[in-house]
C-alpha cells in the first residue's frame, strides 16, 4: 500500500489545498493529512477545528484521512505513519524555492520522497495568510474557501 502525507498548518484550509488532497487521493492508496501545530502558537482556527473542517471536506474521497500532529518534524510523521512520501502542492515559483531545501532536507533525514503538485492555475492566488487579511479587511473570499471556513473566519472577525 503506497501512502502518502499532505502536511501544513491549514489555518485555514483553501479551496487550492483541497484540490491538492483530491488530486494526491488518485495517486495513492491513502492521503493522510497531517495538520502540522505548534501547541504554544494560537491559530485562527483551533485545531479540532481545523480537523472537523477538513474532514468534513474531504469526506466524499474514501482514501483520505485528518490527523493532528504537534511539535514533530514532518518526517517524524510520514516515519510514524509509515509513508514514504509527502506531497507538497506549488502555486509557483517561490513555492518552489522555498519547499527544495526542505524537500532535500527531509529526504536526507529519512529518505522521504517529496511530490511537487502544480496547483490549479485557478487557485495560485490563495493562500491562508492572504484569505485571513482579505477577509479582515472586509474583502470577499466567496470560493477561496469552502463555505463552512468563510462562516467561520468571519464570525471569528466580527468578534474582535
Amino acid at each position: 500500500m503506497t501512502r502518502a502525507v499532505c502536511p501544513g498548518s491549514y489555518d485555514p484550509v483553501t479551496v487550492g489545498h483541497l484540490d491538492v488532497f483530491a488530486r494526491a487521493s488518485t495517486l495513492f492508496d491513502e492521503v493522510v493529512v497531517a495538520i502540522l501545530h505548534n501547541p504554544a502558537k494560537q491559530g485562527t482556527f483551533t485545531v479540532d477545528e481545523r480537523v472537523g473542517l477538513i474532514r468534513d471536506e474531504v469526506a466524499h474521497l474514501g482514501n483520505v484521512r485528518v490527523e493532528a500532529f504537534a511539535d514533530m518534524l514532518v518526517v517524524d510523521v510520514c516515519t510514524q505513519l509509515d509513508a514514504g512520501v509527502m506531497v507538497k502542492g506549488l502555486r509557483g515559483e517561490i513555492d518552489f524555492s522555498y519547499e527544495w531545501p526542505m524537500a532535500l532536507m527531509n529526504r536526507h533525514l529519512t529518505e522521504v520522497e517529496t511530490l511537487f503538485l502544480p496547483g490549479n492555475p485557478r487557485h495560485e492566488h490563495i493562500s491562508s495568510s492572504l484569505v485571513k487579511e482579505v477577509a479582515r479587511f472586509g474583502g470577499d473570499i466567496t470560493g477561496l474557501v469552502p463555505e463552512a471556513v468563510r462562516t467561520g473566519l468571519l464570525e471569528r472577525l466580527a468578534r474582535s
